[in-house]
């Protein structure tokens, strides 16, 4: 199950980081303003936002294989979708049904995870969320072929395969039958036990900060860097490959050594070096200077992805840990959602500069509160 998983949410990863490489021919193809494509990004991320509660519990009262199943098979019409987009409404149309099955997917094979590795918690959502990294590998050397030899639309039916492979090889291996239940949520159950304390409330905050930061900072880095940079597509997609590839080795680390240490002091630790390496990486004047920042920048904010979620799911009871981490990743990717519209409403009017200068204050914000907590 760990393998199926984490299989799946690297390729569908791989599929939707593809857009941030490939934006910039996607706006010029469309005709559209970099605020237009933020907003379309963020339709695609409020739709994973507000799916995430209802897909938590729904697998604590069902159970994960009834969520997981049902939304791969809607992230291959995504992505197939995607493959034949013509005007900017289709491609908000594709977004959303990506969002939509990106969320049912992402609770349920978390908590599935959990369910088996209630020791090595954090080792084991560390190994899933590197999935995000090396799909965003994968993504970055792929958008370099699609932009040398095809168009920005071709890679998209090659990821909706593998993901119908995947699908079926999940289904093979299951052990749970399909199981429908009562439709019913208690969500402000859920509501009561996630802000029981200041302590939690602290904390859902500060990761609240901490996606808002990374949503506007990795679907605009590779156009931050064309456009104002002067890197070449092809260089701009090698150098957004470094944050993935960074990404891929410390994930997994972060979330062993939480398992070991305090979650907590590692997330404040990773937050601040972020927030000194994303400012040197706006400051640099050298392009040496800021690869170093990016490599530190990646190391930094990647440690909070598996912390985050052992953190929300130690504090849930075992029959609701769906639920718990689908509200707090509700909140958490609805802020992230907000990033892509910050960045790109900021940078066509101001620039890039006092865009990502904001995702630096957030991420310090984070470390405060989770510092005081």
């Amino acid at each position: 199950m760990l393998l199926a998983v984490s299989l799946g949410w690297a390729v569908l990863q791989a599929g939707r980081f593809l857009l941030s490489p490939l934006l910039p021919a996607i706006i010029t193809d469309l005709g559209i303003t970099e605020a237009t494509a933020g907003l379309a990004l963020a339709a695609f991320q409020g739709v994973y936002a507000v799916t995430q509660y209802p897909g938590g519990e729904y697998s604590d009262n069902w159970n994960r294989t009834t969520l997981i199943v049902p939304g791969l098979v809607i992230l291959v019409v995504g992505f197939l979708l995607f493959g034949v987009v013509s005007s900017l409404a289709t491609f908000v149309v594709a977004a959303v049904v990506v969002g939509l099955g990106k969320g049912l997917f992402a609770i349920p094979s978390r908590a599935l995870l959990s369910d088996l590795f209630t020791a090595r918690r954090g080792r084991a959502l560390g190994i899933y969320a590197a999935g995000t990294d090396l799909g965003g590998l994968l993504a970055s050397g792929v958008a370099v072929l699609a932009l040398t030899y095809a168009t920005w639309r071709a890679p998209f039916v090659p990821v909706a395969a593998v993901l119908a492979a995947v699908t079926l090889l999940f289904v093979v291996w299951t052990r749970e039958e399909f199981h429908v239940g009562s439709a019913s949520l208690d969500l402000f159950g859920t509501i009561r036990r996630l802000v029981a304390s200041s302590e939690q409330r602290g904390t859902l905050v500060a990761f609240a900060l901490f996606y808002f930061m990374v949503g506007g900072f990795i679907n605009f880095f590779p156009t931050y860097l064309a456009q104002a940079r002067g890197f070449s597509d092809g260089l701009a997609s090698a150098t957004f490959a470094i944050v993935f590839a960074v990404g891929l080795g410390i994930k997994p680390v972060a979330g062993g050594l939480g398992d070991r240490y305090s979650r907590r002091s590692i997330a404040v630790v990773g937050l601040l070096l972020a927030a000194v390496a994303l400012a040197a990486l706006v400051l640099a004047e050298s392009r040496l200077v800021l690869w170093a920042a990016v490599v530190v920048t990646a190391a930094g904010y990647k440690t909070g992805f598996p912390l985050a979620d052992a953190i929300i799911m130690d504090d849930a009871p075992a029959d609701g840990m769906g639920a718990d981490l689908g509200a707090a990743r509700a909140l958490f990717l609805g802020a992230n959602a907000l990033g892509p519209a910050y960045v790109g409403v900021v940078a066509t009017y101001a620039g890039y500069a006092p865009a990502f200068g904001g995702l630096v204050v957030c991420l310090l914000v984070a470390a405060v509160l989770l510092l005081r907590g």
